[in-house]
């Protein structure tokens, strides 16, 4: 059992708390170096996801829009073309 807990963990979970907490405490004096706080980082990540959402699906919309745009003259000027060279037959 204590080798699948070392396996999943990557090394023994005492050498794992260590490196986590040195870790936290760097991350933690760069933010507040930076004068970041968690408010500010997820305000971030929302304003990012949301910006990417409006991105995506905006220019989804936008392609629809032109798609039906071009097909309202496109289709109709296909289907004469086909019905005049069926006439020439």
């Amino acid at each position: 059992m204590s080798e699948r807990i070392n396996q999943i963990l990557g090394g023994s979970p005492i050498g794992v708390a260590i490196r986590l907490i040195l870790i936290s405490i760097l991350v933690g004096f760069i933010l507040s170096w930076l004068n970041w706080n968690p408010h500010d980082i997820i305000d971030w990540v929302v304003r990012t996801v949301e910006w990417a959402w409006r991105s995506l699906f905006g220019s989804v919309e936008q392609a629809v829009y032109y798609f039906l745009l071009g097909a309202a003259i496109v289709v109709p000027v296909f289907i004469i073309s086909r019905l005049l060279k069926m006439g020439r037959r």
